[in-house]
């Protein structure tokens, strides 16, 4: 399977990069802008493999991002990229703005218009997760 993996040196994202290429036969591409919250060096074991793909990318980029789903075919999507501590929202809340809800949804249009040439298994089998934290989703009020 391929995977492509936004956010994938930050600090979920590169446990995930690193288990997929350590435990699985996944092939992995790491689409990461290496913000603030980003390293190379948290996927620095795992970087040299066949089966390991970086780009340095902003998922609000749709061209980048569509070359990059033309180029990679991926089979899955998992979206994990999104500026977080809500500190930092306070101070600067367009950075949220703009990839929390303009990156996503970019990315959403890539796959989507990527999912619609595919063809029989593989259009059924594509997938697309967006894994984020409260900053993105709100927090649950379990009371």
């Amino acid at each position: 399977m391929k995977i492509l993996i936004t956010g994938g040196c930050g600090f979920i994202g590169s446990s995930l990069v690193r288990y997929l290429l350590t435990h699985t036969r996944h092939r992995v591409l790491n689409l990461d802008k290496l913000t603030y919250a980003a390293t190379l060096d948290s996927v620095q074991d795992v970087r040299e493999g066949e089966s390991y793909q970086f780009s340095q990318g902003d998922i609000c980029d749709s061209d980048s991002v569509d070359k990059l789903f033309s180029q990679f075919k991926p089979d899955a999507v998992v979206h994990l990229a999104a500026e977080s501590h809500v500190d930092r929202s306070i101070d600067g809340p367009a950075a949220f703005i703009q990839t929390n809800i303009v990156g996503t949804y970019t990315l959403l249009e890539a796959a989507r218009s990527y999912w619609q040439g595919l063809c029989g298994v593989q259009k059924a089998n594509f997938r697309f997760l967006h894994v984020s934290t409260d900053e993105v989703y709100g927090e649950l009020d379990l009371l």
